[in-house]
């Protein structure tokens, strides 16, 4: 389905003349179907609007941050009330310390919070208080898992050198023998063992984590003094009101969060307990905008709401309600459609599609009847969310499905996507 977009291709070609490549990040859309836009205008509870005046039902949901819905009033009003009486400031407020204090009551395994604004900053800040407290260097953390965008952990080598990466040992996520090779490879020298909630990678499968992989990296960690990081900046939230391991009965060490600790507000977090409280206030870290305010508050009615709401038990009766959906559909069509991870952070991919050709037109064709999703990332449900949205974006699918049916013999390689059918062979 072709779309013309004006105004968003307007905005690009003006983008390109003043931002490097014209769209840098993970919300770049250049490795999306040619016809969804760059470029929004606004948004509301579950929905958002692109610069051509086009609606969508977001599952996206801002790549994760949109928890409780875009411009949740309470959680917005709390953000307003603090920005009207300081937001950054010569030192923090009292927020910082009743943030702190809230995340601590929270999170099972957490006696301590250092505040920050990206996922990135947590998960570095946890590397280092890991160094810090060790006295060593390895890092252990398993193949293709993202853990932000610093040198150490960035995807693209692309202005990386070799001591960039320096003292890092790769395990496959679920694989206990890999992961007690990578252990054994690092020898005395251990700082930290990485682990994502789950096995969320670009391209692939997502898999629950093993509770004997969790509990090996837990006593690989005890027994080598290293510490455990489990990183939530994704995840957190979204699967638990307590870190995610929480529920496999294994506590990590350190824990970094982000996205929707506020609802889409800026802030982000590593939580630690007193075993690493030492090294923790040893390390330098700060930024400008690391102790502002309002998002703090925001943060606090989110976690208040995160508390008190049902939120998490209606996401995930959401997300069973769309994964049976399109089950039944892609079977009534003839696909094999694969969706693996919680039903709360889906990913959809087909059987058969090494460029994602037919992930393409699916996608592309959910873009075209207001359902925005994503064709090789997870998705993510909000709390704004209804029964009616799953059932009209089920409605979308089956439409997707039966235009998709008809043209699959047809339908041209993505070339952008080439390197995914190169790295299959």
């Amino acid at each position: 389905m072709t779309r013309a977009n004006s105004a968003d291709r307007n905005l690009r070609e003006r983008a390109a003349a003043v931002i490097p490549g014209g769209m840098f990040g993970h919300q770049s859309v250049g490795l999306l179907p040619d016809d969804y836009p760059q470029f929004f205008a606004r948004a509301e509870g579950a929905h958002l609007w692109d610069v051509d005046g086009a609606r969508y039902l977001d599952f996206m949901c801002a790549y994760g941050p949109n928890l409780f819905g875009y411009g949740h009033p309470e959680i917005d009003a709390a953000y307003v009330r603090q920005l009207g009486l300081g937001d950054t400031l010569t030192g923090p407020t009292a927020l910082m310390v009743e943030l702190a204090e809230a995340l601590v009551r929270m999170v099972s395994h957490a006696d301590w919070a250092i505040f920050c604004k990206n996922g990135t900053d947590a998960t570095t800040m946890a590397l280092t208080t890991a160094r810090a407290h060790t006295k060593r260097k390895t890092v252990v953390r398993a193949k293709g898992a993202y853990h932000g965008a610093a040198p150490w952990c960035v995807p693209r080598p692309a202005g990386v050198i070799d001591s960039d990466r320096s003292h890092q040992i790769l395990y496959d996520y679920n694989d206990v023998a890999s992961l007690e090779a990578a252990v054994a490879e690092a020898g005395d020298d251990l700082a930290a063992v990485f682990a994502a909630p789950f096995k969320h990678d670009a391209f692939i499968d997502q898999a629950d984590p093993d509770p004997a992989y969790a509990r090996r990296a837990r006593e690989l960690c005890d027994a080598t003094g290293a510490l455990l990081v489990v990183d939530e900046v994704r995840a957190g939230f979204r699967l638990s009101r307590d870190c995610s391991w929480e529920r496999l009965g294994v506590r990590p060490d350190l824990s970094s969060w982000g996205k929707c600790v506020a609802n889409g507000h800026p802030i982000s977090v590593l939580l630690g307990n007193d075993r690493a409280r030492k090294a923790a206030a040893s390390i330098y870290v700060t930024g400008s905008f690391w102790y502002q305010a309002a998002p703090m508050a925001a943060a606090l009615e989110t976690l208040r709401l995160i508390r008190e709401t049902d939120y998490l038990e209606r996401i995930t009766a959401l997300g069973e309600r769309l994964r049976q959906g399109l089950d039944e559909r892609a079977r009534a069509a003839g696909f094999g459609f694969r969706q693996t991870g919680p039903g709360v952070m889906p990913l959809f991919l087909f059987d058969d599609d090494p460029d994602l050709r037919k992930g393409f037109c699916f996608s592309s064709e959910m873009l075209g009847r207001g359902v925005y999703v994503h064709p090789w990332h997870n998705m993510f449900l909000c709390a704004a969310m209804t029964e009616a949205d799953i059932d009209a974006a089920l409605d979308a699918a089956e439409g997707a499905f039966g235009v998709l049916k008809r043209q699959a013999p047809e339908l041209p390689p993505v070339e952008k996507m080439a390197f995914l059918a190169a790295g299959a062979r």
